[in-house]
C-alpha cells in the first residue's frame, strides 16, 4: 500500500495497525472477515462461509478437457491468487506476429491486462454468500470466465460499460488501492480499450440465472486496424472514449448514431459525440447525415495507408524522450504546473502526452506531486536527484 501511486500520503503515513483498522481489516483485537481473506492464515480462510476458488479448464476442438488446474486450498489471498492464475497457465504466452513495416509485432491471444482485469472483477462482484467457484474456461477460438451470481442490481449486459453497482466496496477498494484492478466503472472501458487496439471484437457479457459468463475471441478482425489505430494514438493521444470509437467503428467500417448508442449501451442523456471527442477534427472518422441518422465511418485508403500526416514534427516525440525532456525541465526549473511545464517543452506536443508521462513518471518514483487541482505542482523525486548527479 505505502507504494502505491493511488494511495494518499496521508494514508501511507499511517502505522501497521492503523492501516489494519483503516482497511477493514481489523475489529479491536480480531480480524474481520475482509481481514482474512487478504492476511489471514490458510486455516482461517478455509472457515470462511464462501472463501474464493478459481478452477482452469482448458478444452480441444471437440470439447474434450486436455487440461485443468485448480486453485481452492485457501493458501493464497486474492492478489496472490491473480498472479497465480497469470503465471502458471502457459497458454497465455500464446499469439500471433503480424507485419508492422519492416518489423515484426507480436499481438497475445489474450492480453494480460484484459486476463488480470477479468480475474480482479470476478473476486471483487461476485456474492460472497453464495458457493460457487470461478471458471475459467479456455477453448480453441475464445476464453469464458464463469463467475458465481447475478449481476449487482443495476447492471445489465447492455450497460456494463458505464454502470458502477459497488457489491463489495471494501473489497473494491483494497483491489484499486494495490492497482490490481480500476475503479468499478472503468475497468470494463480498459478491457474494450485493450481489445480493440488489438484488432479484437469486444467482450460479450451473458446473465444466467446463478451466473454472470463473460466471452473474450480470440480471433483479430483485421490486422489493418492494429496498426491505424496505434499510429493514431501515437500521433493524437486519444483518450480512452476515442479509442474505443475509432476502435468499433474500424471494425464495422461505419456505424450509425444509434448503432453505436447500442454497441456502447449509451445512457438517455449520453451522446455519441460524447465518445467520438476529436476524431472528426483529427480527420480519423468522417461523417454524414443529421442527427440519430448520422452514419460515422473511415475511410478506407487512410485505414489501409495509414497515410495521415502530423503537423509538426515534435508531435510525434517518442515517449522515453518526452520523459527526459520533462525531467530536464523540472531539473532547472524545480517545481512546476503542468501548464508551465507545457509552455516550456513546446505548445505544440498534445498536453495528453506530458500528463501520460508525467503520470508514468510519477509511477516510476521519479516525480512527485504536491497540492491539488489547479494547484498541484510536479517535482524531482531524491531517486530522480540522484540519477541526474550521477549522469
Amino acid at each position: 500500500v505505502r507504494a502505491s501511486t493511488r494511495v494518499s500520503e496521508f494514508v501511507k503515513s499511517k502505522t501497521n495497525d492503523e492501516l489494519l483498522d483503516y482497511y477493514l481489516f481489523t475489529d479491536g483485537t480480531h480480524l474481520t472477515n475482509l481481514g482474512i481473506l487478504w492476511i489471514g492464515r490458510r486455516f482461517h480462510r478455509a472457515k470462511l462461509l464462501f472463501a474464493p476458488a478459481i478452477q482452469f479448464i482448458k478444452f480441444d476442438e471437440n470439447g474434450e478437457k486436455v487440461n485443468k488446474l485448480v486453485w481452492d486450498d485457501y493458501t493464497l489471498n486474492p492478489k496472490e491468487l491473480i498472479q497465480a492464475v497469470w503465471s502458471e497457465i502457459p497458454d497465455w504466452k500464446e499469439g500471433i506476429e503480424i507485419k508492422d513495416g519492416i518489423f515484426r509485432k507480436r499481438i497475445a491471444n489474450y492480453d494480460e491486462v484484459v486476463v488480470r482485469e477479468l480475474i480482479a472483477n470476478a473476486l471483487v462482484h461476485r456474492p460472497y454468500t453464495i458457493r460457487g467457484d470461478i471458471f475459467i474456461n479456455l477453448f480453441p477460438e475464445r476464453l469464458e470466465v464463469h463467475n458465481p451470481g447475478p449481476f449487482p442490481i443495476g447492471v445489465t449486459e447492455t450497460n456494463i460499460l458505464h454502470q458502477s453497482v459497488q457489491r463489495n466496496p471494501h473489497l473494491a477498494k483494497v483491489f484499486y488501492d494495490l492497482n490490481l484492478m480500476e475503479k468499478e466503472g472503468s475497468g470494463y472501458d480498459l478491457i474494450f480499450k485493450t481489445l480493440l487496439s488489438a484488432g479484437k471484437p469486444v467482450p460479450e457479457p451473458r446473465e444466467s440465472a446463478d451466473r454472470v459468463r463473460v466471452t473474450i475471441r480470440k480471433r483479430i478482425v483485421n490486422q489493418d486496424i492494429i496498426n491505424f489505430i496505434d499510429k493514431a494514438n501515437q500521433e493524437f493521444q486519444l483518450n480512452t472514449k476515442e479509442l474505443i470509437s475509432l476502435g468499433l467503428i474500424a471494425q464495422h467500417g461505419a456505424l450509425t448514431a444509434i448503432e453505436m448508442s447500442k454497441v456502447l449501451g449509451l445512457q438517455v442523456d449520453e451522446t455519441v459525440r460524447n465518445w467520438l471527442g476529436k476524431l472528426v477534427e483529427f480527420g480519423l472518422v468522417n461523417m454524414k447525415g443529421k442527427t440519430k441518422g448520422t452514419t460515422y465511418y473511415i475511410d478506407s485508403d487512410l485505414l489501409r495507408k495509414l497515410d495521415f500526416k502530423g503537423k509538426t514534427t515534435l508531435r510525434k516525440i517518442e515517449p522515453h524522450r518526452l520523459k527526459e525532456l520533462i525531467l530536464e525541465d523540472l531539473r532547472i526549473y524545480g517545481k512546476s504546473s503542468i501548464g508551465d511545464i507545457h509552455n516550456r517543452i513546446g505548445k505544440e506536443i498534445h498536453l495528453r502526452s506530458i500528463r501520460s508521462q508525467i503520470s508514468n513518471l510519477i509511477a516510476e518514483g521519479l516525480i512527485s506531486k504536491q497540492g491539488e487541482k489547479k494547484g498541484t505542482k510536479y517535482l524531482l523525486t531524491k531517486i530522480a536527484q540522484k540519477k541526474t548527479n550521477r549522469q
